[in-house]
């Protein structure tokens, strides 16, 4: 079985981590932190659910010592301050960008062949970085984003719809941001039927504003970013890859061309499997689909500029 890695033993490191284990995808996960004994807390504590849920993954927690993190066989990567009330994800680009160009130096001087997938916000920009800084093949550095948000897609329009979301079929591209994501709401379906035959004007317009905040309405509520959510959107990431499911999900990659755009990670929809992500799949946008891809990229070029700006690249 594979060995994974989670870096970042916070709220969305450690739900991973934990979904990761219950869905026993590893014979063994790492859970790494620099905060002394949060990781090997945690880890204890999810162990101890192992007789109760009937799971035989090793949970390691550790402080800082990346030698234990050799041989992963996909590395997650959560580490960062989280959003609070008000804060937007560009926000976090100064203080994240640095803690990505750590952990991806440090992580691949012990597992050089490793997957990478970012979780870290501003994701776009972090998944450029993490990119860009580890040399590795563009297919094995993967950014979770639009995923998240394809599930909070398909969740507004089960509960507009009254029906379960698991019937739902939906998908957000663009960037990972609440003014750049696109809910393609004309590919929304549910069992084939398009949810533009199902659900008036009005209630589709609330449905893509809902998810466009869909982030950002917890923060307000809780104090800081979501965490189950995006824990699990990681783990469910990390399942296709290590089962190599072939599942179409909508993720940050580079692009070199596909939708009109190159030098830039953004998320658009490819298909998932061991090797990382392997083919981009060509939803063939409409002129007002692509002009808002358009502008989501500019976006997240002008956020890519920090990072030049500050010597990270």
């Amino acid at each position: 079985m594979s060995k994974i890695t989670v870096i970042g033993a916070g709220n969305v490191g450690a739900t991973c981590a934990n979904v990761i284990a219950q869905k026993e995808l590893a014979s063994e996960i790492v859970l790494l932190d620099i905060k002394d004994g949060l990781s090997e807390g945690k880890a204890l504590d999810m162990m101890q659910t192992a007789a109760l849920l009937e799971f035989d993954t090793r949970i390691k927690g550790v402080t800082n010592d990346y030698r234990v993190t050799a041989g992963s066989d996909v590395v997650v990567i959560t580490s960062g301050i989280p959003r609070k009330p008000g804060m937007t994800r560009e926000d976090l680009i100064g203080v994240n960008a640095g803690i990505v160009k750590d952990v991806a130096q440090n992580i691949l001087k012990f597992s050089p062949n490793a997957i990478l997938v970012v979780v870290t916000n501003p994701l776009d920009t972090m998944t450029y970085l993490a990119l860009k800084l580890s040399g590795l093949p563009k297919n094995k550095v993967i950014g979770m984003g639009c995923m998240l948000d394809s599930s909070r897609f398909r969740w507004y329009i089960s509960r507009a719809l009254n029906y379960t979301s698991t019937d739902v079929g939906a998908i957000v591209i663009g960037g990972h941001g609440d003014a750049t994501m696109i809910p393609l709401i004309r590919f929304a379906n549910y069992r084939g039927i398009p949810v533009s035959q199902l659900l008036s004007p009005e209630a589709l317009n609330k449905v893509v504003a809902d998810t466009m905040t869909g982030g950002s309405t917890i923060t307000k509520l809780v104090g800081t970013s979501a965490w189950y959510a995006p824990g699990a959107a990681s783990a469910t990431l990390v399942e296709a890859i290590v089962r190599n499911q072939k599942k179409i999900f909508s993720c940050s990659v580079a692009l070199d061309g596909e939708y009109g755009q190159s030098d830039i990670c953004i998320g658009v929809p490819v298909i998932i499997g061991r090797n990382g992500w392997e083919k981009i799949v060509d939803y063939h946008l409409n002129n007002e689909e692509q002009a808002l891809f358009n502008k989501s990229a500019d976006a997240i070029r002008n956020m890519n500029h920090v990072l030049a700006e500050m010597n990270l690249l």
